[in-house]
């Protein structure tokens, strides 16, 4: 029976294989989406999870209290060694520092370099019990003594090979930043990808004095260490926090305990908080699983519509199966066999569609290094959730047409005196299309509001200009050296102006600095923003000065700062006049505000724009800012590359433009944006193959109204509004349950944004617009077909 009911199957879905390719099409696209955006939210969960330790190793982390809270991923230095020492709960604890910028030179013996690599983030200080706490695969070295002494480090077998080629790492030298040599101590597998903490060299934290001085790894007041802890099996995680006010008490000031707040994060919840560097929201998340379903649920009821719209057509099938003797039952499994092999086909094909989108993904998300691959879903968990998801899918789409076919009276089946409420009626199908509008719609109105949310980050004025503005790395501190760099790169064709500082305008955020103002005695309340650049940093980058003056000269001795308007804001000013030549204490020594600029954004539009202030400190300058004449760039960077590489024979060049810089701001916004849309396209073509199956259905059933109404000289416009009046009811009421969700879930993102769009008419207006458009192209093939039939066809129908 079985087999029969196969056999049956394949024919029939062979003899219809215009609906069976688009009901298996619209499934495999959105089981398809649904796989990978289950893979990337698996992925996303899974960092750092895999560790033994992850359920009871958790990141300390640091806010500072001043006005407002500032949130810090790191904590003091000597926090790691306390916990290790004196609290016995703790199993052990590890701290490591993240370096930035930094020249790695692979020695040729004779003094000089056979290649050398600027690192950032690739490379850390960190400490023996990193092993402990992280899992590593090792390929060579103890990893308990590999980073017990100074000037020692681990390598992944990527960087091994990036430094040395084939040749066996162990034992051999790299030359760190010019100061010390670094000896292979030990050869790792390469970290997985699902890992905050992917690095791939490990200098020993013992290094750090020989570089900085042992008073350095004392000091209690400077935030620059990430520490993690791993607590005893069994032990609470309040043990941990109600340590930290012990240590707040006993190893700080007064003042500073105040200051600082110790917080515990599990390990594996670090990616999930933005304020801490979380690259993967939580909301975020779910809000992937929302539209993944949404899109699972919209490809069903494309199934429905379609296997109903075509019901009628095997009307007799059914009259003359249940005159045989069949039963409702026997024909449910029937139907059921047709849309399992249908939903199989749909899944096979789904699989080759997300194996296909993967690596394109994988590439949308390559700042964070994703790995996602189609193997994972053929994990035990994964296959659980998916087969899951299969059977609820079988059901979903089958179960309510197979129970609409099987009840068919099979007298009026045989005679063809069925109507369109036997096999479902139009209203079942109306509030299904509706459902389809409304998810279509809800899409159209994210990404509307994600695209011009972006555009407006990227086009709106920061304060400052950002066009034709190169910056290089600067590395040297000392004065004259630095008068030779802007003479030298001054003097270049192509180069307009040349200024020297820390950093860009707008970068990624640094701590800011307490400060005291004029004759107070003790520290303002809230700390202030540090920029740092020469005379010619305001004029190079028009930040615009609304009173006083820039700086006189780039001596060292150089005394004068400059603030935004926000400072005087926040200082209770009334006028930026009433500022100049007053005192500010910061960085340890007094300075001369000289000068009051317009406000300027200093990092994402996120955020709103905190006091400023700019000072004139040479050993703080990083970069050198370049504004290029646009005729010729490619040409002037070549000159201003060879030029740098002669005054800096033993670094590593490295260049970039200030609106690149400015870009990577928006990362995330821009991948969100992108999945968006592609998400969205899905919705519209899965809604598109659902209304195809509605005007199908309709004009099988309206066949002998239209005959009627053509023979009582109806026009073709007049009969094509007949479908056009019931697909506008349709989208309106699709739109007024969409748009009031869709302005709440945007309102609520764009909350998220300092500086942001106004979610106006406009929006809903394009919405509806769009989703009109589409739905007019859709049905017009087949509603002009129904209305220019020939109306003796059908009449004939009867």
């Amino acid at each position: 029976m079985f087999r029969n009911y196969i056999n049956i199957s394949l024919r029939n879905l062979w003899r219809n294989r215009k609906v069976s390719v688009i009901s298996m099409a619209g499934l495999s696209i959105g089981l398809a989406c649904g796989i990978v955006i289950f893979l990337l939210v698996s992925y996303m969960f899974s960092f750092d999870r895999y560790h033994a330790k992850a359920d009871r190793t958790y990141w300390v982390v640091t806010d500072i209290k001043q006005e407002n809270i500032v949130p810090t991923d790191a904590t003091p230095r000597p926090l790691a060694e306390v916990l290790r020492r004196n609290f016995p709960f703790v199993e052990t604890a590890v701290r490591l520092e993240n370096i930035f910028g930094r020249i790695i030179g692979v020695p040729n013996g004779k003094g000089g370099f056979i290649k050398k690599f600027e690192e950032s983030r690739t490379l850390c200080f960190t400490e023996p019990q990193f092993f402990e706490v992280f899992d590593a695969e090792w390929i060579s070295g103890n990893p308990k003594t590999a980073l017990s002494a100074p000037n020692t480090v681990v390598l992944t077998e990527r960087y091994a090979h990036k430094y040395f080629g084939s040749a066996n790492p162990i034992g051999k030298v790299l030359r760190f930043d010019n100061q010390a040599d670094l000896t292979v101590t030990g050869l790792i597998k390469n970290l997985p990808s699902n890992t905050k903490l992917r690095y791939d060299g490990f200098i020993s934290y013992s290094t750090i004095p020989t570089l900085l001085g042992k008073q350095a790894m004392q000091s209690w007041e400077g935030i620059s260490a990430v520490c993690f802890a791993t607590l005893r099996e069994g032990t609470p995680v309040e043990q941990l926090l109600e340590a930290f006010p012990i240590i707040r008490q006993k190893y700080l000031t007064t003042q500073e305990a105040k200051k600082l707040d110790f917080h515990a994060i599990p390990l594996g919840e670090s990616d999930h908080i933005p304020q801490y560097g979380g690259r993967s929201p939580k909301p975020i998340l779910y809000a992937l699983i929302i539209v993944g379903l949404f899109l699972v649920v919209a490809a069903c009821i494309n199934f429905i519509n379609i296997a109903t719209a075509h019901a009628l057509k095997r009307s007799k099938e059914v009259g003359v199966r249940k005159a045989m003797g069949s039963s409702r039952g026997q024909l449910v499994g029937q139907f059921m066999i047709e849309t399992t092999l249908v939903t199989l086909a749909a899944v096979a094909l789904a699989i080759l569609l997300a194996y296909l989108c993967l690596p394109m993904l994988n590439k949308a998300l390559a700042i964070m290094n994703t790995d996602i691959s189609i193997s994972n879903l053929f994990r035990i968990d994964s296959l659980a959730w998916f087969s899951s998801l299969l059977v609820g899918v079988i059901l979903l789409a089958g179960l309510y047409p197979s129970l609409v076919l099987a009840r068919f009276n099979p007298v009026a089946a045989l005679r063809g005196q069925l109507t369109t409420q036997q096999v479902g009626g139009v209203s079942v199908r109306r509030g299904l299309v509706v459902m389809q509008f409304f998810i279509t719609q809800l899409f159209i109105i994210g990404v509307v509001v994600m695209m011009a949310q972006v555009r407006h980050m990227q086009k709106a004025d920061l304060g400052f200009r950002k066009e034709a503005i190169l910056t290089v790395s600067l590395p040297t501190t000392n004065p004259l050296k630095q008068d030779v760099v802007r003479a030298r790169l001054g003097q270049l064709a192509g180069v307009e102006a040349v200024s020297l500082g820390a950093e860009p305008p707008a970068a990624y955020r640094r701590l800011p600095v307490p400060f005291t103002y004029d004759t107070h005695t003790e520290r303002e309340k809230f700390p202030t923003a540090v920029k740092v650049g020469d005379n010619k940093y305001i004029s190079l980058y028009a930040i615009k000065l609304l009173a006083g003056r820039n700086f006189r000269n780039n001596d060292t001795t150089n005394n004068e700062a400059l603030v935004n308007e926000t400072m005087i804001r926040q200082l209770g000013l009334h006028a930026p006049n009433d500022i100049l030549g007053k005192r500010i204490t910061i960085w340890g020594g007094d300075k001369t505000v000289v000068g009051v600029v317009k406000d300027f954004h200093l990092s994402e539009l996120r955020e709103s724009i905190p006091p400023t202030t700019i000072l004139n400190y040479y050993r703080e300058n990083r970069i050198a800012s370049l504004t290029l004449n646009p005729t010729n760039i490619p040409a002037t960077m070549k000159t201003v590359e060879r030029t740098w590489n002669e005054l800096f024979p033993e670094a590593v060049f490295k260049a970039d433009f200030v609106d690149d810089l400015l870009n990577n701001f928006y990362i995330t916004e821009q991948v969100l944006l992108g999945l968006a849309q592609v998400f969205s396209l899905i919705a519209i073509l899965i809604g598109c193959l659902g209304l195809y199956g509605l005007v199908a259905f309709m004009a099988e059933a309206k066949t002998k109204e239209i005959g009627v109404r053509k023979v009582l000289g109806a026009t073709p416009n007049q009969l094509i509004w007949l479908f056009g009046r019931e697909f506008s009811q349709l989208i309106l009421i699709g739109f007024l349950l969409a748009a009031p969700l869709g302005w709440f879930l945007m309102n609520g993102w764009l909350q998220g944004y300092a500086y942001r769009i106004n979610l106006g008419w406009w929006v809903f207006a394009i919405t509806l617009g769009i989703a009109t458009l589409i739905t007019a192209l859709t049905i017009g093939y087949e509603s002009m077909k129904a209305a220019l039939m020939n109306p003796a066809t059908s009449l004939r129908t009867d």
